[in-house]
């Protein structure tokens, strides 16, 4: 016998995770903790992809994730040189003393 889990219970995680990556993105100063709750949001919209992809018994899902995966690696290549650059310069990474990017 198999039991499969509701499409609901899947779509509740991704919202719980996508709100705590919301309330970090908001509530932090720190850029990297900022970071980290983009990647947490990114993955509730990938879990809500793969939960629609697989209740529905299509492939665009995946497709979706896939292309989510890639765009949020190229986000944190280019977020973490900037970071870095940054405390080269300044030697905090406070974003609310971020105010320009000329060094």
């Amino acid at each position: 016998m198999e039991q499969t889990i509701p499409l609901t219970y899947y779509l509740l995680v991704s919202a719980i995770l996508f709100v705590m990556g919301a309330l970090g993105v908001l509530v932090r100063r720190n850029p990297l903790i900022i970071f980290m709750s983009i990647e947490l949001m990114l993955n509730a919209a990938n879990l809500a992809f793969v939960a629609f992809a697989r209740s529905f018994g299509v492939l665009t899902g995946q497709i979706f994730v896939f292309f989510v995966m890639t765009v949020a690696a190229a986000e944190v290549a280019v977020g973490l040189a900037l970071i870095v650059i940054i405390f080269r310069t300044r030697h905090n990474i406070d974003v609310d003393q971020m105010n320009s990017l000329k060094g």
